[in-house]
Protein backbone atom coordinates (compact mmCIF):
# COMPACT_ATOMS: atom_id res chain seq x y z
CA UNK A 1 0.00 0.00 0.00
CA UNK A 2 1.32 3.44 -0.98
CA UNK A 3 -0.06 6.69 0.43
CA UNK A 4 0.65 10.32 -0.40
CA UNK A 5 -0.46 13.00 2.09
CA UNK A 6 -0.56 16.56 0.72
CA UNK A 7 -0.35 19.63 2.97
CA UNK A 8 1.43 22.58 1.37
CA UNK A 9 0.08 25.26 3.73
CA UNK A 10 1.88 26.81 6.69
CA UNK A 11 4.08 25.29 9.39
CA UNK A 12 1.32 24.71 11.94
CA UNK A 13 -0.93 23.08 9.35
CA UNK A 14 1.81 20.59 8.48
CA UNK A 15 2.34 19.73 12.16
CA UNK A 16 -1.38 19.10 12.66
CA UNK A 17 -1.47 16.92 9.53
CA UNK A 18 1.09 14.53 11.05
CA UNK A 19 -1.78 12.99 13.03
CA UNK A 20 -2.88 11.38 9.75
CA UNK A 21 0.60 9.86 9.29
CA UNK A 22 0.49 8.42 12.82
CA UNK A 23 -2.87 6.82 12.17
CA UNK A 24 -2.04 5.47 8.71
CA UNK A 25 1.06 3.81 10.14
CA UNK A 26 -0.98 2.33 12.97
CA UNK A 27 -3.46 0.73 10.54
CA UNK A 28 -1.02 -0.06 7.72
CA UNK A 29 2.38 -0.62 9.43
CA UNK A 30 4.01 -1.91 6.24
CA UNK A 31 2.69 0.85 3.97
CA UNK A 32 4.86 3.39 2.17
CA UNK A 33 3.77 6.86 3.30
CA UNK A 34 5.02 9.96 1.49
CA UNK A 35 4.26 13.56 2.45
CA UNK A 36 4.21 16.63 0.20
CA UNK A 37 5.03 20.05 1.73
CA UNK A 38 6.01 23.49 0.46
CA UNK A 39 9.73 24.24 0.40
CA UNK A 40 10.88 25.48 3.81
CA UNK A 41 8.67 23.15 5.84
CA UNK A 42 10.52 19.90 5.10
CA UNK A 43 12.64 20.30 8.26
CA UNK A 44 9.56 19.46 10.33
CA UNK A 45 9.55 15.92 8.97
CA UNK A 46 13.28 15.22 9.02
CA UNK A 47 14.07 11.70 10.29
CA UNK A 48 10.35 10.92 10.68
CA UNK A 49 10.25 7.16 11.35
CA UNK A 50 6.97 6.53 9.50
CA UNK A 51 7.67 8.50 6.32
CA UNK A 52 9.29 6.97 3.27
CA UNK A 53 9.91 10.27 1.46
CA UNK A 54 9.11 13.96 1.82
CA UNK A 55 8.26 15.60 -1.51
CA UNK A 56 8.92 19.34 -1.75
CA UNK A 57 7.10 21.93 -3.84
CA UNK A 58 9.17 25.08 -4.41
CA UNK A 59 6.45 27.72 -4.71
CA UNK A 60 8.79 30.72 -4.84
CA UNK A 61 11.06 29.85 -7.77
CA UNK A 62 9.19 28.65 -10.83
CA UNK A 63 5.97 27.74 -9.00
CA UNK A 64 4.05 26.30 -11.99
CA UNK A 65 7.09 24.65 -13.58
CA UNK A 66 7.79 22.87 -10.29
CA UNK A 67 4.13 21.90 -9.96
CA UNK A 68 4.22 20.05 -13.31
CA UNK A 69 7.49 18.35 -12.33
CA UNK A 70 5.85 17.18 -9.12
CA UNK A 71 2.82 15.90 -11.00
CA UNK A 72 5.02 13.80 -13.28
CA UNK A 73 6.83 12.39 -10.24
CA UNK A 74 3.55 11.61 -8.43
CA UNK A 75 2.12 9.85 -11.49
CA UNK A 76 5.24 7.67 -11.70
CA UNK A 77 4.80 6.60 -8.07
CA UNK A 78 1.38 5.02 -8.72
CA UNK A 79 -0.02 5.68 -5.25
CA UNK A 80 -2.94 3.65 -3.94
CA UNK A 81 -4.38 6.65 -2.13
CA UNK A 82 -3.67 10.38 -2.37
CA UNK A 83 -5.03 12.28 0.63
CA UNK A 84 -5.19 16.02 0.03
CA UNK A 85 -5.73 18.21 3.09
CA UNK A 86 -5.36 21.44 1.10
CA UNK A 87 -8.32 23.29 -0.41
CA UNK A 88 -6.63 25.13 -3.29
CA UNK A 89 -6.56 24.45 -7.02
CA UNK A 90 -2.85 23.62 -7.34
CA UNK A 91 -3.01 20.66 -4.96
CA UNK A 92 -6.36 19.78 -6.54
CA UNK A 93 -4.52 19.34 -9.85
CA UNK A 94 -1.89 17.13 -8.20
CA UNK A 95 -4.63 15.01 -6.65
CA UNK A 96 -7.06 14.81 -9.57
CA UNK A 97 -4.38 13.87 -12.11
CA UNK A 98 -2.19 11.81 -9.76
CA UNK A 99 -3.19 8.49 -11.31
CA UNK A 100 -3.84 7.15 -7.81
CA UNK A 101 -6.38 4.38 -7.31
CA UNK A 102 -8.28 6.59 -4.89
CA UNK A 103 -8.15 10.37 -4.71
CA UNK A 104 -9.46 11.89 -1.47
CA UNK A 105 -9.92 15.53 -0.47
CA UNK A 106 -12.26 18.19 0.86
CA UNK A 107 -15.27 19.35 -1.13
CA UNK A 108 -14.03 22.95 -0.98
CA UNK A 109 -11.14 22.17 -3.29
CA UNK A 110 -12.17 23.57 -6.69
CA UNK A 111 -11.14 20.31 -8.38
CA UNK A 112 -12.92 18.07 -5.87
CA UNK A 113 -15.41 17.05 -8.58
CA UNK A 114 -12.56 14.97 -10.00
CA UNK A 115 -11.82 13.24 -6.69
CA UNK A 116 -13.09 9.74 -5.90
CA UNK A 117 -14.02 10.74 -2.38
CA UNK A 118 -15.15 14.24 -1.37
CA UNK A 119 -15.35 15.03 2.34
CA UNK A 120 -17.45 17.93 3.54
CA UNK A 121 -15.22 20.66 4.97
CA UNK A 122 -16.90 22.03 8.09
CA UNK A 123 -15.77 25.40 9.43
CA UNK A 124 -15.37 25.42 13.20
CA UNK A 125 -17.17 28.09 15.20
CA UNK A 126 -18.23 28.85 18.77
CA UNK A 127 -21.49 26.93 18.45
CA UNK A 128 -20.03 23.94 16.60
CA UNK A 129 -16.33 23.63 17.49
CA UNK A 130 -14.31 21.09 15.55
CA UNK A 131 -10.55 20.82 15.81
CA UNK A 132 -8.42 20.62 12.68
CA UNK A 133 -7.20 17.13 13.67
CA UNK A 134 -10.83 15.93 13.84
CA UNK A 135 -11.52 17.48 10.43
CA UNK A 136 -8.41 15.84 8.94
CA UNK A 137 -9.41 12.49 10.37
CA UNK A 138 -12.59 12.57 8.29
CA UNK A 139 -10.43 12.12 5.19
CA UNK A 140 -9.28 8.66 6.32
CA UNK A 141 -12.05 7.59 8.71
CA UNK A 142 -13.80 5.36 6.18
CA UNK A 143 -10.82 3.00 5.83
CA UNK A 144 -9.48 3.33 9.41
CA UNK A 145 -11.88 4.25 12.25
CA UNK A 146 -13.32 7.22 14.14
CA UNK A 147 -10.43 7.62 16.61
CA UNK A 148 -8.51 10.87 16.21
CA UNK A 149 -4.74 10.59 16.63
CA UNK A 150 -2.74 13.60 17.79
CA UNK A 151 0.07 15.08 15.71
CA UNK A 152 3.64 14.02 16.43
CA UNK A 153 7.06 15.38 15.53
CA UNK A 154 10.26 13.40 16.04
CA UNK A 155 13.32 15.40 17.14
CA UNK A 156 16.39 13.25 16.54
CA UNK A 157 18.99 12.27 19.12
CA UNK A 158 21.18 14.98 17.58
CA UNK A 159 18.42 17.59 18.01
CA UNK A 160 18.13 16.62 21.67
CA UNK A 161 21.91 16.74 22.12
CA UNK A 162 22.09 20.24 20.62
CA UNK A 163 19.57 21.63 23.15
CA UNK A 164 20.96 19.65 26.09
CA UNK A 165 23.11 22.63 27.14
CA UNK A 166 19.93 24.66 27.70
CA UNK A 167 18.03 22.07 29.69
CA UNK A 168 19.10 23.36 33.06
CA UNK A 169 15.99 23.04 35.17
CA UNK A 170 13.83 24.85 35.85
CA UNK A 171 13.17 26.75 32.63
CA UNK A 172 10.30 28.08 30.55
CA UNK A 173 10.11 29.05 26.90
CA UNK A 174 8.37 32.04 25.32
CA UNK A 175 7.67 32.14 21.59
CA UNK A 176 6.82 35.85 21.36
CA UNK A 177 6.21 36.37 17.63
CA UNK A 178 3.43 35.75 15.15
CA UNK A 179 3.04 36.56 11.46
CA UNK A 180 -0.14 38.50 12.32
CA UNK A 181 -0.18 41.56 14.57
CA UNK A 182 -3.52 40.74 16.22
CA UNK A 183 -2.39 37.17 17.01
CA UNK A 184 0.78 38.38 18.75
CA UNK A 185 0.82 39.26 22.43
CA UNK A 186 2.51 42.70 22.43
CA UNK A 187 6.23 43.05 23.17
CA UNK A 188 5.66 45.23 26.26
CA UNK A 189 3.18 42.67 27.62
CA UNK A 190 5.72 39.85 27.15
CA UNK A 191 8.34 41.97 28.92
CA UNK A 192 5.97 42.70 31.79
CA UNK A 193 5.16 39.00 32.17
CA UNK A 194 8.82 37.93 31.94
CA UNK A 195 9.69 40.43 34.67
CA UNK A 196 7.11 38.76 36.92
CA UNK A 197 8.49 35.24 36.38
CA UNK A 198 10.32 33.97 39.50
CA UNK A 199 14.07 34.57 39.11
CA UNK A 200 14.95 30.89 39.61
CA UNK A 201 13.56 30.14 36.13
CA UNK A 202 15.63 30.58 32.99
CA UNK A 203 13.57 32.03 30.14
CA UNK A 204 14.37 30.89 26.60
CA UNK A 205 12.97 32.92 23.72
CA UNK A 206 12.16 30.83 20.64
CA UNK A 207 11.40 31.90 17.08
CA UNK A 208 12.60 32.29 13.53
CA UNK A 209 15.62 34.37 12.41
CA UNK A 210 13.24 37.24 11.66
CA UNK A 211 12.15 37.25 15.31
CA UNK A 212 15.68 37.78 16.67
CA UNK A 213 15.32 41.57 17.00
CA UNK A 214 12.09 41.19 18.97
CA UNK A 215 13.77 38.59 21.17
CA UNK A 216 16.68 40.91 21.79
CA UNK A 217 14.39 43.73 22.92
CA UNK A 218 12.82 41.35 25.44
CA UNK A 219 16.19 39.94 26.54
CA UNK A 220 17.69 43.37 27.24
CA UNK A 221 14.71 44.62 29.27
CA UNK A 222 14.89 44.78 33.07
CA UNK A 223 13.96 41.20 33.92
CA UNK A 224 15.16 39.50 37.16
CA UNK A 225 15.26 36.02 35.59
CA UNK A 226 17.99 35.01 33.13
CA UNK A 227 16.69 35.48 29.58
CA UNK A 228 18.38 33.77 26.61
CA UNK A 229 17.44 34.78 23.07
CA UNK A 230 17.42 31.65 20.89
CA UNK A 231 15.33 33.13 18.06
CA UNK A 232 16.82 31.97 14.78
CA UNK A 233 19.31 29.64 16.46
CA UNK A 234 17.31 26.41 16.65
CA UNK A 235 15.56 24.37 13.99
CA UNK A 236 11.86 23.47 14.24
CA UNK A 237 12.68 20.08 15.75
CA UNK A 238 15.31 21.46 18.13
CA UNK A 239 12.78 23.99 19.41
CA UNK A 240 10.29 21.15 19.97
CA UNK A 241 12.96 19.16 21.81
CA UNK A 242 13.65 22.09 24.15
CA UNK A 243 9.94 22.65 24.76
CA UNK A 244 9.46 19.05 25.84
CA UNK A 245 11.07 19.41 29.27
CA UNK A 246 10.13 23.01 30.00
CA UNK A 247 8.13 23.79 33.11
CA UNK A 248 5.83 25.70 30.75
CA UNK A 249 5.84 26.96 27.16
CA UNK A 250 4.16 30.30 26.44
CA UNK A 251 2.95 30.77 22.88
CA UNK A 252 0.64 32.82 20.69
CA UNK A 253 -2.04 31.27 18.50
CA UNK A 254 0.68 30.22 16.05
CA UNK A 255 3.00 27.38 14.98
CA UNK A 256 4.98 26.99 18.27
CA UNK A 257 1.71 26.00 19.97
CA UNK A 258 1.54 23.02 17.60
CA UNK A 259 5.22 22.21 18.22
CA UNK A 260 4.32 21.85 21.90
CA UNK A 261 1.31 19.67 21.07
CA UNK A 262 3.46 17.44 18.84
CA UNK A 263 5.77 16.43 21.72
CA UNK A 264 3.05 16.65 24.42
CA UNK A 265 4.86 19.54 26.12
CA UNK A 266 3.04 21.73 28.67
CA UNK A 267 1.69 24.81 26.94
CA UNK A 268 -0.06 28.08 27.74
CA UNK A 269 -1.61 29.57 24.61
CA UNK A 270 -2.36 33.30 24.57
CA UNK A 271 -5.32 34.20 22.38
CA UNK A 272 -5.72 37.84 21.41
CA UNK A 273 -8.06 38.47 18.46
CA UNK A 274 -8.75 34.82 17.58
CA UNK A 275 -10.61 32.11 19.52
CA UNK A 276 -9.71 28.51 20.47
CA UNK A 277 -13.08 27.47 19.04
CA UNK A 278 -11.73 28.18 15.55
CA UNK A 279 -10.30 24.67 15.81
CA UNK A 280 -6.55 25.16 16.13
CA UNK A 281 -6.09 25.04 19.91
CA UNK A 282 -3.38 23.21 21.92
CA UNK A 283 -3.61 19.42 22.27
CA UNK A 284 -1.03 18.66 24.98
CA UNK A 285 -2.24 16.85 28.10
CA UNK A 286 -1.20 19.87 30.16
CA UNK A 287 -2.64 22.85 28.30
CA UNK A 288 -4.01 26.24 29.28
CA UNK A 289 -5.84 28.92 27.34
CA UNK A 290 -5.34 32.57 28.31
CA UNK A 291 -7.64 35.21 26.87
CA UNK A 292 -9.19 38.49 27.90
CA UNK A 293 -11.89 37.93 30.52
CA UNK A 294 -13.92 41.00 29.64
CA UNK A 295 -16.47 40.29 26.88
CA UNK A 296 -15.54 42.34 23.80
CA UNK A 297 -18.11 42.89 21.06
CA UNK A 298 -15.25 43.26 18.54
CA UNK A 299 -13.68 39.87 19.32
CA UNK A 300 -13.07 37.93 17.19
CA UNK A 301 -12.45 40.45 14.42
CA UNK A 302 -11.92 37.69 11.83
CA UNK A 303 -11.06 34.04 11.29
CA UNK A 304 -7.38 34.90 10.87
CA UNK A 305 -5.09 37.52 12.34
CA UNK A 306 -5.00 41.09 11.05
CA UNK A 307 -2.08 43.47 10.39
CA UNK A 308 -3.51 45.91 12.97
CA UNK A 309 -6.37 46.20 15.46
CA UNK A 310 -9.32 47.55 13.39
CA UNK A 311 -10.42 49.76 16.31
CA UNK A 312 -6.93 50.82 17.37
CA UNK A 313 -7.18 49.80 21.04
CA UNK A 314 -6.12 46.11 20.93
CA UNK A 315 -8.03 45.43 24.15
CA UNK A 316 -8.10 41.70 23.44
CA UNK A 317 -4.35 41.67 24.17
CA UNK A 318 -3.95 44.49 26.66
CA UNK A 319 -6.81 43.17 28.80
CA UNK A 320 -4.80 40.02 29.64
CA UNK A 321 -3.00 40.15 33.01
CA UNK A 322 0.34 38.74 34.21
CA UNK A 323 -1.57 36.79 36.88
CA UNK A 324 -3.44 34.85 34.18
CA UNK A 325 -0.14 33.80 32.61
CA UNK A 326 1.57 33.01 35.92
CA UNK A 327 -1.36 30.81 37.02
CA UNK A 328 -0.27 28.01 34.69
CA UNK A 329 3.31 28.14 36.00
Amino acid sequence: MKFLVIQTAFIGDVVLATGIVEKLHRFFPDAQIDFLVRKGNEGLLQSHPYLHEVLIWDKKNGKLKNLWKLLRLIRKRRYDKVINIQRFAATGILTAFSGARQKIGFDKNPLSWLFDKKIKHVISDVDHPIHEVDRNNELIREFTNEEVVNPHLYPSAQDTAIVQQYRKLPYITISPASVWFTKQFPKDKWISFAAAVPANYTIYLLGAPGDAALGEEIRTAEIPATVVNLCGQLSFLQSAALMKDAAMNYVNDSAPMHFASSVNAPVTAVYCSTLPSFGFGPLSDKRFIVEVQEPLSCRPCGLHGRPACPLGHFKCAYGITNAQLLNSL
